[in-house]
């Protein structure tokens, strides 16, 4: 595309949504690849015939071969005409076949499932008061957050993360109460309970599914040092020692106000993470590629969300640095530290003088 203050030609256009139109139903092809086992399958990386890859996933041959040849053309599997097989490459394994890989994609393509299936009602909010809880939404979207996220919790968040804290990781280690403000399913309050056995971690989450989901979660894991309670992000009661708020606080309608309770809500010491999705310091340097479907999703999933709580600050997921920074000044803490980052997210810290 043209750069950046300057119009498109015809030509930009057309490509551009060309683009988009194969990418969008290459999304649809991986869920489905994801879904029937057909990835899995080929993880191993050896060529295979679509009659071979059939057999193995239990599908229909004649839509395997259909799925097969639309993956080559959107080069996520090699084709070798001679012996008429397919293989699916260790770098596309990692994104599309490995869920325990720091890779993988192919899960949080979900939640874009989830955003087609909400589109008549997104444009109904649209043509409206904007607002849409996050509970109104089809429950693909709570699994494809999840697995949005999971990598960077898994492989970012105790071994890269918190040890930039001011206290790095050696509270966490002795022992310390944690609260997890907004934490959906339960996997990063999860993911630190293993982590750091010696302290007590609590999740909060107005969704009563996803509390659910995540008291089953914790028990499956044989956890005794995580609870969660369903309650709004400022009525929790601490003394916490840490506050963790996980791509979530950006959702919230009254961002300034819960940022204040949870600074009441700190022990002496006590510090605020925030982690967010990546982005740019303006809006003219995040018009890029990368940018556009967090701002799809922050258009049809966080904006909304925020307008339909009390506050309707309607901040979305491309907020950045200088969003964040401003609810926090506004709560009165300016001692307000980006401590990290990686492609996807950036990790704040807030702490009280």
């Amino acid at each position: 595309m043209s750069e950046h203050n300057e119009a498109p030609s015809l030509k930009d256009i057309l490509v551009g949504v060309a683009d988009a139109f194969a990418g969008a139903s290459t999304v649809a092809c991986i869920i489905a690849g994801h879904r029937t086992g057909l990835y899995k399958a080929m993880a191993h990386g050896d060529p295979m015939t679509s009659d071979e890859l059939a057999a193995a996933a239990a599908t229909n041959e004649r839509l395997t071969r259909e799925w097969l040849d639309q993956q080559a053309a959107a080069q996520l599997v090699t084709y070798d005409e001679a012996s008429d097989s397919y293989t699916l490459p260790s770098s596309a394994a990692a994104v599309l076949a490995d869920p325990d890989s720091p890779f993988w994609l192919a899960g949080g393509l979900v939640g874009v499932q989830a955003l087609y299936l909400d589109l008549d009602r997104g444009i109904e909010v649209m043509k409206g008061d904007g607002a849409l809880g996050w509970g109104e939404h089809h429950p693909y979207l709570f699994e494809g957050t999840q697995e949005l996220f999971r990598p960077a919790y898994d492989h970012q968040l105790v071994q890269h993360w918190l040890p930039q804290r001011a206290n790095g990781i050696a509270d966490l280690e002795t022992g310390i109460t944690v609260a997890d403000i907004g934490c959906g399913t339960g996997y990063s309050t999860i993911t630190l309970a293993r982590a750091f056995p010696d302290s007590n971690f609590i999740g909060f989450d107005l969704h009563q599914p996803s509390i659910d989901e995540a008291r089953h979660n914790a028990s499956e894991a044989g956890l005794t040092n995580v609870s969660f309670e369903v309650a709004a992000a400022d009525a929790t009661s601490g003394p916490f020692d840490l506050i963790c708020f996980f791509d979530c606080l950006h959702d919230m309608g009254d961002p300034v106000g819960i940022a204040s309770h949870s600074i009441d809500q700190l022990s002496d010491g006590g510090s605020i993470i925030v982690v967010e999705p990546f982005a740019m310091q303006t809006r003219t340097e995040n018009h890029y590629l990368r940018a556009a479907p967090r701002y799809a999703m922050s258009l049809f999933c966080c904006v909304p969300c925020s307008l339909s709580q009390p506050g309707a600050r309607g901040m979305g997921c491309q907020a950045g640095e200088v969003g964040m920074r401003a609810v926090f000044a506004e709560a009165g803490l300016n001692d307000f530290t980006r401590i990290a980052e990686s492609p996807n997210h950036i990790v704040y810290e807030a702490q009280p003088s």
